[in-house]
């Protein structure tokens, strides 16, 4: 299951995890958000102990989407040592999530 980031957790969960991080932006009324949901938890079920997989609702949270420049949602970031290595907007496939992880973060 992913873990529920927040902006007071942020910089602990995410810029100073040991491992690399993925952060799900996403909001419950967004239809694509919704269906990325379960997907999203498989990854943190799949890369656990690799990756930290984590999910962050746009609406309760607006500091940390609004420093990333998150105009759009879903949006996927991935982070390796605090940086931002690659972004994904809007509904995408597992596979396509998963090389991303595999190209981008454990290489």
């Amino acid at each position: 299951m992913a873990v529920q980031v927040t902006d007071g957790n942020f910089d602990a969960e995410i810029l100073k995890s040991s491992i690399p991080a993925l952060v799900d932006f996403w909001a419950p009324w967004c239809g694509p958000c919704r269906a990325m949901g379960p997907v999203i938890d498989e990854l943190a079920a799949e890369f656990e102990g690799k990756v930290r997989i984590a999910k962050m609702n746009v609406d309760e949270n607006p500091a940390t989407p609004s420093k990333y420049g998150i105009r759009a949602i879903p949006t996927i970031i991935l982070f390796k040592n605090g940086e931002v290595v690659e972004q994904i907007t809007g509904a995408v496939s597992k596979s396509s999530i998963k090389d991303m992880i595999s190209q981008k973060a454990l290489s």
